[in-house]
C-alpha cells in the first residue's frame, strides 16, 4: 500500500506553488522525498493507495473544549456548539474557521479542537483535486498527545521549537532569550532535531538531540489517529467506512507482520479445495458404480438391448412391451384406475363426462365435494395414485411408475 503524504503550504497555493512531499511504498518507510508542484506530484499505486494532506503548524491553533452531553463528533449541532465555546477566543471571525475534534471524542470530558482556516483548507483540498490527487485524509503536522517530545525544526536563520504532550502544541523560535519560556523538563523527555539545526540545538538546550529528519515527522503524522476531513471536508460515513475497510484489507495484504496470517489462510483454503475434490471424486465413484449395476441389470433381464441411452426408461419400454405381449394391465391403464377408484372412493354422484388420456383420469361433472375429493387424495396416495379436485373436474394421476 503506497501513500503520497504531502506538507500543504501555509500560503495560498497557485500554479507554480511547490509541495514538499513523501512516497511511502508501504506506510512505514520513508520512500522518495522531494517538492514539486502539483501537477508534477507523483501518484501512490498499488492496493489502498491513498494521498494524506499534512496541515502545518502554523496553520492550526489549538483549543481544549468539553462538550455537553448529548452532543458527539456525528452530532448535527456539532458545529454550531464549537462556535458558542470557542467564540472568546477566536481572532477571527468562527464562520470562517473549520473546526475538527481529536478522534474518540466524547461528550463530559476534556477534548482538542483543531482550528485553521476554512477558505485555505478548501483551496488546497481543490487544488489538489484538480490534478486528480484526490485527499483521502488530513492530519496535523504535530498534534497534542503524549509522550512529551520537543522538536528543533526549520533551518538556522529560521528555527522553531516544538514541544507536543497531553497539554497542547506549544512553538517558540529557537532563540536564547526565548528559552525561558520553556517548560522545565525531565531528561527522559524525548528531544528531537533536524540535521539543519541539531547543533544549534544542543546548544542553546545543553542536551544532546536525536537527528531526525522531516519526511521522518511527515510519516509520523500521517501515521496518528487525527482526521481534519470532518463536516464539509468528509465524505459520506458509509465511503469512510469503504475506504477503512480497504486500507485494511491492502495491509492484511501486504504488510510483513501478517504474513503467516496470509500463509494460513492460503493453506487452509488448499485444505478445503484438496477436500472438497476428495470428497467429489468418492461420490462420483459410487455414482459411476450405481450407474453401471443399473446398465448390468438392464442388459441382463433384457438381452435384446444391445445399446444403453437411459437405462430406467428403456427398462420401462421393455416392461410395457411386456405387459402387452402377455395382455396384463398397467397402473396407468383406465381398467386399473376405475378399479382403484371404485375401491376406495365414495360413491359418487352422476358424471358430467369421462375423459382418459393415457396416464390421466379426468371425472367431470362435480362428482365429489371437496371434503370428499380430500379424503380420496389421501386414499389414493398410499396406493401411488394422485387425485386433485380442479373447479368441478376430479384428475385421478399415478405418482409412480407402474
Amino acid at each position: 500500500m503506497s501513500s503520497l503524504i504531502i506538507l500543504l503550504p501555509t500560503h495560498p497555493a497557485g500554479a507554480a506553488t511547490e509541495y514538499p512531499y513523501l512516497v511511502t511504498p508501504d506506510g512505514r518507510a520513508v520512500g522518495d522525498h522531494a517538492s514539486a508542484a502539483a501537477a508534477l506530484l507523483p501518484r501512490p499505486s498499488g492496493a489502498g493507495a491513498e494521498v494524506v494532506a499534512i496541515v502545518p503548524m502554523g496553520a492550526l491553533s489549538w483549543h481544549q473544549v468539553e462538550l455537553p452531553k448529548g452532543v458527539s463528533a456525528a452530532s448535527p449541532r456539532l458545529r454550531a456548539v464549537l462556535e458558542g465555546l470557542l467564540e472568546d477566543r477566536l481572532l477571527d471571525e468562527p464562520e470562517s474557521l473549520h473546526f475538527a475534534l481529536q478522534p474518540q471524542a466524547r461528550a463530559g470530558v476534556p477534548v482538542w479542537v483543531a482550528v485553521c482556516e476554512r477558505k485555505w483548507l478548501r483551496d488546497a483540498v481543490h487544488a489538489l483535486e484538480a490534478v486528480e490527487r484526490p485527499i483521502s485524509r488530513i492530519v496535523p503536522e504535530f498534534t497534542p498527545e503524549d509522550p512529551p517530545t520537543l522538536h528543533a525544526i526549520g533551518e538556522p536563520g529560521n528555527a522553531t521549537l516544538v514541544l507536543t504532550s497531553s497539554d497542547g502544541v506549544l512553538a517558540m523560535p529557537l532563540l536564547s532569550h526565548v528559552l525561558p519560556l520553556l517548560p522545565a523538563l525531565p531528561d527522559s523527555v524525548l528531544r528531537v532535531a533536524e540535521p539543519g539545526v541539531a547543533t544549534l540545538a544542543e546548544q542553546l538546550l545543553h542536551h544532546p538531540m536525536e537527528l531526525q529528519q522531516a519526511p521522518q515527522r511527515w510519516l509520523q503524522a500521517a501515521q496518528s489517529g487525527w482526521d481534519l476531513a470532518q463536516s464539509e471536508f468528509a465524505s459520506s460515513n458509509r465511503a469512510r467506512a469503504v475506504k477503512k475497510l480497504w486500507l485494511l484489507w491492502a495491509d492484511v495484504l501486504r504488510a510483513p507482520q501478517w504474513r503467516p496470517a496470509r500463509w494460513g489462510a492460503i493453506l487452509l483454503v488448499a485444505a478445503n479445495l484438496l477436500g472438497l475434490n476428495a470428497w467429489a471424486w468418492k461420490e462420483r465413484s459410487a455414482l459411476d458404480a450405481k450407474r453401471e449395476a443399473v446398465q448390468r441389470i438392464l442388459t441382463t433381464t433384457f438381452p435384446q438391448v444391445k445399446v444403453v441411452v437411459d437405462a430406467p426408461l428403456q427398462m420401462e419400454k421393455e416392461l410395457v412391451l411386456l405387459r402387452q405381449a402377455a395382455g396384463a394391465t398397467s397402473g396407468r391403464d383406465l381398467e386399473a384406475m376405475l378399479g382403484v377408484l371404485a375401491a376406495v372412493a365414495p360413491p359418487m354422484r352422476p358424471l358430467g363426462a369421462l375423459e382418459y388420456t393415457g396416464s390421466e383420469l379426468r371425472l367431470k361433472g362435480q362428482p365429489y365435494t371437496a371434503e370428499e375429493a380430500r379424503a380420496l387424495a389421501a386414499s389414493l396416495r398410499s396406493l401411488g395414485y394422485a387425485a386433485e379436485l380442479r373447479g368441478d373436474t376430479l384428475v385421478v394421476t399415478t405418482e409412480t411408475a407402474p
